[in-house]
């Protein structure tokens, strides 16, 4: 691989980050989402859980170091699942090892949920490095780097969200359809 124009000055056969062209960034944005699913998944079996209890678990993590109390619902309503869903996924999460249940401090009737020290200790053994790389390749950007990588990424989450809405009102529509096609068929 001798030929001068398949490396460039990166030794990589993606070319310099000034001469990226749009398919060269998406398939680089496809392949850090396929990297992040990836280690996701790897978090999961390390945990023995599943991604809804992961991402509770974060939610109460992230709650407790910014002072929140989370009471069941408020986990069920950031899942956007049932009451019963949130009882049967805190109830994993407790056998687990990973939250546990506790009184809540000001409404006798009320209970709250709160991450263990041991499953905090865990998430951070497992994903601290990982994070610490993600930082510090952040903090090497000038003010101007990382204000273009948050236009782009802001943009990117606003076509990703714009293609669901727009697959949803397709889905109301054909339902919509469907239904007036079966009324008058009757």
């Amino acid at each position: 691989m001798e030929n001068s124009d398949e490396f460039t000055r990166s030794g990589y056969w993606y070319p310099d980050a000034e001469s990226a062209s749009t398919v060269d960034v998406l398939n680089l944005l496809r392949r850090y989402r396929s990297a992040e699913t990836a280690m996701r998944a790897r978090t999961r079996i390390s945990m023995k859980m599943n991604e809804t209890d992961l991402v509770a678990l974060r939610f109460l993590l992230r709650e407790q170091r910014a002072g929140r109390i989370v009471r069941p619902i408020d986990i069920a309503r950031m899942l956007d699942i049932s009451t019963a869903s949130t009882t049967t996924l805190i109830d994993r999460l407790e056998k687990g090892g990973h939250a546990r249940r506790e009184p809540h401090p000001t409404d006798r009737r009320a209970g709250v949920v709160v991450p263990t020290v041991s499953s905090d200790d865990e998430v951070r053994d497992t994903l601290g490095a990982m994070h610490r790389r993600m930082l510090a390749l952040v903090d090497e950007m000038s003010d101007r780097e990382r204000a273009v990588v948050t236009r782009f990424l802001a943009g990117m989450t606003s076509a990703i969200e714009e293609a669901s809405d727009l697959d949803q009102e397709l889905r109301d529509v054909i339902r919509s359809h469907e239904e007036s096609e079966s009324e008058s068929g009757e």
